[in-house]
């Protein structure tokens, strides 16, 4: 079965590719094709997106491969993109969250993203990254009616926010192969719902840090979330998350209301 990683800008996606690059797994990346082609153009990412906005031969170019490649290889195959859950076939869908401070922070401090992703500080990384989130999201709404960031699109939604890009791959091939298990026996895969593993500091408001740096799940139903865009706030549970970081668990298991 593929995998197939989208998630938020700077979630750290080509860190997670990277890994499973290391493990055997080919990489399919459509962020680095977006960057190579706003490069080439003089544009900003933000300003590629503008441009794909209304020149759809880019999203084509790229939505075809994605088909084409899912189909024709038979052995795993990872991709790093926006929309390859939608357009991958037989593949394990995951979403990378972060909170967005995290996400600016990383992308302002990352000198290998290149001149067309440089800013003079956190604040405008920030804002740059809350409007590609929206031009993407509005972009995907017209040309193929599907909402970006409802979690119900994928298997798995992770949260990149405190943890290490080595434990966030260790959950996500175990979360795979347990899918996939379910799938061997004969479940639905509609039938499977999708699993949201978020970071009980984060879901708190504080940085406070574990000690144990496991792929450590506490795992409950009686947490709910809601979502605004990218945004997650704890609506009900607020106790079961504090017990949850109080215990040393990198993540807690949520839903979404």
């Amino acid at each position: 079965m593929h995998i197939t990683l989208t998630g938020n800008l700077g979630s750290g996606k080509s860190t997670i590719s990277k890994i499973f690059s290391e493990q055997g797994y080919e990489i399919y990346s459509t962020g680095k094709i977006q960057r190579t082609l706003a490069a080439e153009r003089g544009l900003t990412v933000l300003e590629m997106n503008k441009l794909m906005e209304t020149d759809h031969s880019f999203d084509n170019i790229i939505d075809e491969t994605t088909t084409r490649l899912s189909k024709e290889h038979s052995e795993d195959l990872f991709f790093d993109s926006r929309l390859a859950w939608h357009f991958a076939v037989n593949s394990f869908k995951i979403f990378l969250s972060v909170d967005i401070n995290e996400a600016a922070r990383r992308v302002f401090n990352d000198d290998k993203r290149g001149d067309v992703e440089k800013y003079r500080s956190v604040d405008e990384a920030k804002a740059n990254l809350i409007a590609r989130a929206e031009a993407e999201d509005a972009r995907y709404k017209e040309l193929y009616d599907i909402n970006y960031f409802d979690m119900s699109n994928y298997n798995l939604v992770l949260d990149s926010t405190f943890a290490t890009p080595e434990i966030l791959a260790g959950i996500i091939a175990k979360e795979k192969a347990a899918y996939e298990k379910k799938v061997a026996a004969g479940t639905d895969p509609k039938d499977i719902p999708s699993r949201i593993i978020i970071s009980p500091a984060r879901l708190l408001g504080t940085d406070r840090k574990v000690d144990r740096n496991e792929e450590d799940i506490f795992d409950t139903d009686e947490v709910v979330v809601k979502r605004e865009g990218s945004s997650l706030t704890l609506v009900r549970g607020t106790d079961i998350v504090s017990k949850a970081l109080d215990l040393g668990y990198e993540f807690v298991t949520v839903r979404e209301g």
